[in-house]
C-alpha cells in the first residue's frame, strides 16, 4: 500500500468516526450538525452520509423544513444493525453482554465459573454463553465480534493473559488466538478496567475527560482514561492500581509485596468492617489525583456496588478534604452508569469502536 493510499483510507474511517461518534451521542443528525461539530466540509460529510447509509449504519429519518432555504434531511444511527458480544471474566463468574451500535445494552447474562478455573474452562464457558444469547443466526449475520475484559497483569497488544492474579493456570496464556479459534469470530482481549472506563467515555463522548474507573470485585484495578483515550501504558499493562503500597509493614499480598491496598482493604472488608475498606480505597484514590489530575472518578464493581453509598461517600469527603485546594482541583465522583455491566459493555464498545471508531494509522 501507498502512503497516499494508507492516508486517504485512514481520512476515509476517521470521518467516517467522527460521524458515528456524534450519531451516538445526538438522538438525530444533519448535514449542518455534521459539519458544526466536526469541522469536515459540507462535500466530505455528504460523501461520508452516502457511504455509512449505503451500509446500513445510518437512516433517514425525516425532513426539516427551515423557514427558508432548501429542505435539510435528518439522519439518526440504526443500533440493530451491527452488534458486539462483551464478556467480564471475574475470578467467581463470565457477565456476557450484548451491545448494539448505539451502545445499549441488550441482553445480559452471569453464569459461575469453577474456582481457579483454566483457560479451557472458561473458553468452554465463553462459548455455551455466547450459543445461549438470543438472536441465533440472525444475530451472528450482525455480530462484530467478541471483547474480552480479563483479569490482569495482561498484555494488550500480544494478546496474552501473563499472570492472572488468584489464577493458576494463565501464565502467558495467547487468550485472543485461542478464543478467536475456539469462536471462529474476531476478538479484543483487554484489561477489565481499561474496557470499563471505555464504556464511561462512550457513553459520555467528547465531554468525558481525564478520568479513571475504580473496580472493586474480588481484587482492585483502575482504568485510566488520559487525553481522549484509554492509558494502557508501555507494557500495555497500566492499571495495577490494587497493588501500589500503602502499609509498609502490612500483611502479604497476591501479587509478592507487603502492605498493597488491595490487601489492606480485603482484610478490612472481610472483617465486616466496609467503612475501614472504603476509606483504604479513599486514600487510594487521593494518591491518584494528586499523581494524575483527574477531573472524574467512577465507582464499579460488584463488591463495591453492594455497599455503594459506603463507598460514594467516603471517596467524595477524601476527594473533598485531603486534596490540597480541592476549590481548585476539582473532581467528579459518581458511581458507574452502567452497574455491574460496565466491564463486559466496555469490551463489547471496544470491539464496536475498532471498527467503526476513530482507526489507528499502521506505520509503513
Amino acid at each position: 500500500m501507498t502512503r497516499t493510499t494508507a492516508d486517504v483510507t485512514f481520512l476515509r474511517g476517521y470521518n467516517q468516526a467522527l460521524v458515528m461518534a456524534l450519531g451516538r451521542t445526538v438522538r438525530t443528525f444533519e448535514r449542518s450538525t455534521v459539519v458544526d461539530a466536526t469541522g469536515l466540509t459540507p462535500q466530505a460529510v455528504s460523501k461520508v452520509l452516502a457511504r455509512l447509509s449505503a451500509d446500513g449504519l445510518i437512516r433517514t429519518a425525516g425532513v426539516r423544513r427551515p423557514g427558508i432555504g432548501k429542505p435539510a434531511v435528518v439522519y439518526e444511527i440504526v443500533p440493530d444493525s451491527r452488534y458486539a458480544i462483551g464478556a467480564h471474566v471475574a475470578r467467581r463468574t463470565l457477565r456476557l453482554v450484548l451491545v448494539d451500535l448505539a451502545g445499549t445494552v441488550h441482553h445480559c447474562a452471569v453464569s459461575p465459573l469453577p474456582g481457579d478455573f483454566t483457560p479451557e474452562q472458561f473458553l468452554d464457558a465463553l462459548s455455551s454463553g455466547i450459543d445461549a444469547l438470543p438472536g441465533g443466526a440472525d444475530l451472528r449475520g450482525r455480530l462484530t465480534g467478541v471483547g474480552i475484559g480479563m483479569i490482569g497483569p495482561l498484555d494488550h497488544a500480544r494478546g496474552l493473559v501473563r499472570d492472572a492474579h488468584g489464577l493458576r493456570h494463565w501464565h502467558d496464556v495467547p487468550l485472543r488466538d485461542l478464543a478467536e479459534a475456539h469462536l471462529g469470530l474476531p476478538v479484543h482481549l483487554d484489561k477489565d478496567v481499561t474496557a470499563g472506563i471505555t464504556a464511561e467515555a462512550w457513553r459520555h463522548g467528547g465531554t468525558f475527560g481525564d478520568a479513571v474507573l475504580i473496580m472493586v470485585e474480588s481484587g482492585i484495578g483502575g482504568g485510566f482514561w488520559l487525553g481522549g483515550t484509554a492509558h494502557r501504558g508501555a507494557h500495555t499493562n497500566a492499571g495495577e492500581f490494587g497493588h501500589t503500597v500503602v502499609a509498609l509493614d502490612g500483611p502479604p499480598c497476591v501479587c509478592g509485596r507487603h502492605g498493597c491496598l488491595e490487601i489492606v482493604h480485603n482484610h478490612a472488608a472481610e472483617a465486616g468492617d466496609i467503612g475501614r475498606a472504603a476509606r483504604v480505597l479513599a486514600v487510594g484514590v487521593v494518591n491518584l489525583l494528586q499523581t494524575l489530575d483527574l477531573s472524574r472518578v467512577v465507582l464499579a464493581g460488584a463488591d463495591l456496588l453492594r455497599h455503594a453509598q459506603t463507598y460514594l461517600a467516603a471517596v467524595e469527603e477524601a476527594v473533598h478534604t485531603d486534596v490540597p485546594r480541592a476549590d481548585w482541583l476539582t473532581t467528579d465522583v459518581t458511581l458507574s452508569s452502567l452497574g455491574p455491566d460496565v466491564i463486559a459493555a466496555g469490551a463489547a464498545m471496544q470491539v464496536l469502536d475498532k471498527h467503526y471508531g476513530v482507526p489507528d494509522l499502521a506505520p509503513l
